[in-house]
């Protein structure tokens, strides 16, 4: 189960880190342009990253939430959890190919 724990901490985490320069460049282009839709980009990604920042938090420094995720947890549980944050990574580093291309 403590892989299951790692894989998605890791996940949030490569999340996170792609949301930032999502958020960054998508800024930058408001910024710039001032369209609705870099804004409505940059309103989801800043909403998608706080709760990605919620979900490393209680993963990593929540101390109940953490000992309740990493043992209490049943493992159909974390194949689900595992299974959403692989696959929005996957979306979002499709995204990120996209905007920084």
């Amino acid at each position: 189960m403590s892989t299951l724990v790692t894989a998605a901490q890791v996940a949030v985490g490569i999340n996170v880190l792609l949301l930032l320069g999502l958020c960054w460049v998508w800024g930058q282009n408001y910024a710039q342009l001032r369209s609705k839709h870099t804004l409505g980009m940059l309103v989801f990604a800043v909403l998608l990253l706080a709760e990605n920042g919620f979900s490393l938090y209680y993963y990593l420094v929540d101390p109940t939430l953490s000992a309740w995720f990493s043992t209490s947890v049943p493992d159909p549980a974390w194949h689900a959890m595992l299974l959403f944050h692989v696959l929005e990574t996957l979306a979002l580093a499709f995204l990120a190919w996209v905007t920084f291309d």
